[in-house]
């Protein structure tokens, strides 16, 4: 395992930037979209880390959520004010190519979306058990209809597509999806190297990765699953020849996660991690931002989930969460926060530490007939996206 002063992170090979459609990547590193995290808030926070380099992917939002109107997507899918300038990113989701189209129209004509990402590895139950998510690579032709009507929709404007090596072992679903994507345009594929049963369980499997790298040959292939350290990104790339690497839970509460991958790539030596003094800072600004996003109440309960993620760790923090997850404005927050003492140093065994359901695994549900005639039958099953608040559905399985 490599750790800040391990000198393999600072010999790093140079690797060549990531190209999506006209976007030059540079580091190849992209944050994850990940429902309920990647808002406008956080993406700033990771980009300051980072100097605005690296691709920060919005959160997935609903197609028809988002065509209809629906309030509380459309804030999700606004950039903030320091997006100016830089690529804006957002992941969408939906069963239905119509809407799927629709929205991506939207996106790009309206909006200035400069990349849209698709959701095919969504998890989360109600999802999949209407056919969405993470089952719809299942169906090879419906796949291919649904990511058609967005790269024609898109136009100029790159579409990628992020999804999972299957939907447990016995259904290996990753090199039809991947298949998929090439033929039918898209700029570069994303592979989560777990299964939908997995969740986030276990180690993500690399060479699958691999795999998936020696059978797409025209288009970038990223990798995502278990960055934790700079170094981790680097060795993915060497151990799987992928094109560049997708940073999901790693970060959670570790912003400067960014700042550190950048160094990786630049071969030059990692900043040491933050005391707990620096922790609580970027905590506080966090907040302070949510509340500006969301509004007051909304960005304090917002940040009462963050609390766990960026304390974690450290002594004493367990009670100073449940404290913190009681909180109903700003200044109750900072009262606590400020109150920490500063020089203690950050623990090292947090860096790798799971910030997600650690071991659950599940039976992933499915409609009923769904495997019958998948390889033939392109039907859209719908309910995957049909209700305004399905964006809540999977606010945590991205």
């Amino acid at each position: 395992m490599a750790t800040h002063s391990d000198p393999a992170v600072t010999s790093a090979a140079r690797f060549h930037p990531l190209r999506i459609g006209s976007l030059s990547i540079d580091p190849p590193v992209v944050l994850a979209p990940m429902a309920g995290v990647t808002n406008a808030p956080f993406r700033t926070l990771c980009r300051r880390f980072s100097a605005q380099r690296c691709l920060y992917v919005g959160e997935m939002i609903t197609a028809r959520a988002f065509v209809d109107g629906h309030a509380r997507t459309r804030q999700l899918a606004t950039f903030g004010a320091e997006e100016r300038g830089v690529p804006r990113s957002i992941q969408l989701y939906g069963t239905d190519a119509r809407y799927l189209g629709e929205a991506a129209r939207i996106l790009v004509e309206e909006d200035g979306a400069d990349h849209i990402d698709l959701n095919f590895g969504c998890p989360v139950r109600k999802v999949t058990a209407s056919g969405g998510g993470a089952a719809i690579p299942l169906r090879p032709r419906l796949l291919a209809r649904l990511v058609r009507a967005v790269v024609v929709a898109a136009g100029r404007v790159p579409v990628t597509m992020k999804f999972r090596k299957g939907v447990d072992d016995g259904l290996i679903t990753c090199f039809d999806a991947g298949r998929v994507g090439e033929s039918e345009g898209c700029a570069a594929i994303a592979l989560h190297a777990r299964t939908a049963a997995q969740l986030y369980s276990g180690s993500a499997d690399w060479p699958a990765i691999a795999a998936l790298k020696q059978a797409i040959t025209t288009i970038p292939v990223l990798g995502n699953g278990d960055i934790f350290e700079g170094e981790d990104a680097l060795r993915m790339m060497r151990e799987t020849g992928c094109d560049g690497v997708v940073v999901g839970r790693g970060c959670l509460g570790r912003p400067w996660l960014f700042r550190d991958l950048c160094a990786a790539f630049d071969g030059t030596p990692i900043p040491a991690a933050p005391a707990l003094g620096e922790v609580v800072d970027v905590l506080r600004e966090h907040a302070r931002l949510l509340a500006e996003f969301f509004g007051e109440r909304i960005g304090v309960m917002h940040v009462r989930k963050w609390t766990g993620w960026y304390l974690r760790g450290f002594r004493g923090a367990r009670r100073v969460i449940d404290a913190l997850c009681r909180v109903a404005t700003l200044a109750e927050l900072e009262a606590i926060l400020l109150a920490m003492p500063r020089e203690e140093p950050y623990p090292l065994t947090a860096l790798r530490a799971k910030r997600c359901k650690g071991g659950q695994t599940q039976t992933v549900s499915l409609p009923p007939g769904f495997l019958v005639d998948r390889f033939e039958d392109d039907r859209e099953i719908g309910g995957g996206d049909e209700c305004a608040d399905a964006d809540e559905a999977a606010r945590h399985g991205g």
